[in-house]
C-alpha cells in the first residue's frame, strides 16, 4: 500500500498552484466590463468536474433545463475528471492566467473563492441577486459565506455534507458490531473486528479523500467549536488536542484498504459487501442509490446506510458548490442564462435529488427529498455548523494545497509529528 501512496504523491498536488492576480475591478453583473464584445458563438462553456455517476446526471438535468429555456445557446460541458474538484482547480488556472477563462467555473462557497475574487478574476454577482431576489431564498449565513466586503460574487446550486459514515450493515454484522459507531474510539474498535473477519475495515480513495477523512477525524476528535478554532488567526495546531486527533487519524488510517483511483470505487467495496466503512460526502447517496444507468442500483439500509461520522453528530461539516462569471468570459450573456438556471427552484430540484445534496434554496420541493436527502434536509436546520477543508469552505486553496501537500508527505512516512509541524505551518503561512 505505501508503494502505491508515494507513486501517487510525486504526481498529485504540484499542479496546484495559488491564485495569482490578473488586475481589473469589480463589475455588477448586469453590466458589460469594458471593451469586451458579445460573442460570436451560441456556445456556453461551463466549466466542472461532474463527472462520475449521480453527479453528471445532475448536470445533465440542468442542462436540459438550460437548453430548453434558451433555445438559441448550446451548453458546452468542459466538465473534468477527478473528485473533489483537484485536477480541474488546477486546469482552470492555466485557462485563467492565460485569458481564457470558461464563461462560467465550478467553485466551493467560502475561503476557496477568495483567491480568485482578489486577483480581479470574478465579477461582480451582486445585480443578479437583486433582480432575481436570491437573498431572500437562500440561507444568510450562505450568503455570507460566499460574499467579500459585502459583494456576491457566485450562485450556491447545493449544501452537501462532508462529515457522512457510509457502511454495510451486512459486514457489520458478520463482524459483531451492533451499530454505527458514534465515538472515535467506537470507530477504532469496530475497524479492528472487521479486519478479524477478513473483510476490508475502511476504504479509501486517491489522496484528496485522505485528506476528507482527516478533516472528519480532527472534527470527530476536537468538537465543534476546537475544530472551527483552528482556522481563525493565531490557532494553535501544536496543541497536545492536536495532536491526539493526529494519533487517531494514523491509527484509522492503518485500517485503510488498499487506495482506489478515486471516491467511487471506494465507495462501492461498501456497497459491492467488500469492505465495512467510507467516510465521504454525501454526494456518494446519489451514486449508491440512483439506478445502474447513472449509478450502482443499490438498495438503502440494506446495501448500504449512514451516519454521522464518529463523533461527530449534531454537526453538519457543510460546502457548497456554485458557480461564478469569471471576467473575459467570451459569451458572457449565455453565462448569465446558466447561472439563472443554476439559481433557480427549477434548476436546484431537478439537480440536488440525482447529485445527492440538498439545495441551496430555502423554498425548494420537500417532497423530492427522501430517505438520507430527508434526514439531511432536517440536519442542516437544526445542527451546529462547521466547515469543510477539502471542500473550500474553511480555507483558502493555497492553504489547502499546503495541507494536501502535508498529508501527501505523512503517506511517505506516517510521522505525525512531522504532519502536524506541517500543518501548523500551513496555518501560519495562510490564515488571515
Amino acid at each position: 500500500m505505501r508503494r502505491r501512496w508515494l507513486a501517487a504523491v510525486a504526481i498529485t498536488m504540484a499542479g496546484l498552484l495559488g491564485v495569482t492576480a490578473c488586475g481589473g475591478g469589480n463589475t455588477p453583473a448586469g453590466q458589460a466590463t469594458g471593451g469586451a464584445t458579445k460573442a460570436a458563438s451560441s456556445d456556453v462553456e461551463v466549466f466542472s468536474w461532474w463527472t462520475g455517476p449521480g453527479e453528471a446526471d445532475g448536470l445533465a438535468a440542468m442542462r436540459k433545463i438550460f437548453e430548453t429555456q434558451n433555445p438559441n445557446l448550446k451548453f458546452l460541458d468542459a466538465a473534468v475528471a477527478g473528485g473533489s474538484g483537484d485536477k480541474a482547480k488546477a486546469l482552470l488556472q492555466t485557462k485563467l492566467q492565460g485569458g481564457e477563462p470558461p464563461d462560467s467555473f465550478q467553485g466551493h462557497a467560502g475561503a476557496e473563492l477568495q483567491g480568485y475574487i482578489k486577483a480581479g478574476q470574478l465579477e461582480d454577482l451582486t445585480s443578479l441577486y437583486d433582480e432575481l431576489k436570491l437573498k431572500d431564498v437562500f440561507p444568510a449565513q450562505l450568503v455570507e459565506q460566499i460574499s467579500v466586503d459585502g459583494k456576491i460574487y457566485s450562485v450556491p446550486v447545493n449544501i452537501h455534507r462532508s462529515n457522512v459514515l457510509w457502511f454495510n450493515p451486512a459486514v457489520l454484522k458478520e463482524a459483531g458490531v451492533a451499530g454505527a459507531p458514534k465515538t472515535i474510539e467506537e470507530f477504532i474498535a469496530a475497524l479492528g473486528k472487521v479486519k478479524a473477519k477478513g473483510k476490508i475495515p475502511l476504504s479509501i480513495g486517491s489522496e484528496w479523500t485522505v485528506t476528507h477523512l482527516l478533516e472528519n477525524v480532527m472534527l470527530g476528535s476536537l468538537g465543534t467549536d476546537g475544530y472551527n478554532a483552528l482556522f481563525q488567526p493565531g490557532a494553535n495546531w501544536a496543541a497536545p488536542e492536536v495532536t491526539k486527533a493526529l494519533e487517531s487519524f494514523k491509527t484509522i488510517m492503518s485500517f485503510a484498504g488498499d487506495p482506489q483511483d478515486d471516491w467511487q470505487p471506494a465507495a462501492k467495496q461498501v456497497a459491492d459487501g467488500q469492505a465495512a466503512f467510507n467516510i465521504m460526502g454525501d454526494w456518494a447517496y446519489g451514486y449508491f442509490h440512483n439506478p445502474p444507468d447513472g449509478g450502482l442500483g443499490k438498495t438503502s439500509k440494506t446495501d448500504f446506510d449512514w451516519a454521522p461520522a464518529p463523533g461527530t453528530e449534531g454537526t453538519y461539516l457543510w460546502l457548497s458548490d456554485s458557480f461564478t462569471l469569471p471576467k473575459g468570459a467570451k459569451n458572457r450573456e449565455g453565462a448569465l442564462a446558466w447561472l439563472k438556471v443554476a439559481a433557480s427552484k427549477e434548476g436546484q430540484d431537478a439537480f440536488n435529488p440525482k447529485k445527492g445534496s440538498i439545495p441551496a434554496r430555502k423554498d425548494a420541493d420537500a417532497a423530492l427529498y427522501t430517505d438520507y436527502l430527508g434526514d439531511a434536509l432536517k440536519d442542516w436546520s437544526g445542527n451546529k455548523l462547521a466547515g469543510s477543508v477539502q471542500h473550500g469552505v474553511a480555507v483558502s486553496q493555497p492553504w489547502l494545497t499546503a495541507i494536501n501537500e502535508q498529508v501527501g508527505l505523512y503517506l511517505g512516512k506516517q510521522d505525525v509529528a512531522a504532519l502536524q509541524k506541517g500543518l501548523a505551518d500551513a496555518a501560519t503561512a495562510n490564515a488571515q
